[in-house]
């Protein structure tokens, strides 16, 4: 084999590779004839899922006791992360209680929510989800003070 046949043959290899790298990276797109619009395909329109987001219920805590009634009325909120477990916040007579709230064992309803104080009171609650959006429930203050809990609007 000649010297100038090989090098022409390496050359034509060379082009060859070249040109095959250079198209494996194309994408063909279908277009409407009538539009000249590229067509939407299935893949293409498909949505991305959804994440859900966590769900926060509005909780309401009324006096159930004398202790309780120089309290008044609290607000209170229980953020369900969707896992089994949330965050749960309070204030107080301006004591700020930050928490917890867990589903009970085996309980797709039942659940429990503790809060501590930033001057070391502790809050303890107990709920049950009536639906899906709503529940009842009781809550012990450390003093002593005892609230019904309405969960959800």
């Amino acid at each position: 084999m000649s010297q100038n046949l090989l090098i022409t043959r390496t050359r034509l290899v060379a082009a060859m590779l070249a040109a095959a790298g250079f198209t494996t990276a194309c994408y063909v797109v279908p277009v409407d004839p009538r539009t000249g619009q590229p067509v939407q395909t299935q893949s293409q329109a498909a949505p991305a899922a959804a994440v859900a987001a966590p769900v926060t219920f509005p909780s309401r805590l009324y006096p159930a006791n004398d202790l309780a009634g120089r309290y008044g009325m609290i607000n209170a909120t229980v953020t369900n992360d969707l896992h089994g477990r949330g965050t749960f916040n309070a204030v107080i007579n301006g004591e700020a209680f930050a928490g917890e709230a867990t589903r009970k064992a085996g309980s797709s309803r039942e659940g429990i929510a503790n809060g501590a104080g930033n001057r070391g009171s502790y809050l303890s609650c107990v709920y049950t989800l009536n639906s899906a959006t709503q529940g009842v429930g009781q809550c012990k203050l450390s003093d002593g003070a005892v609230f019904t809990m309405h969960l959800g609007n």
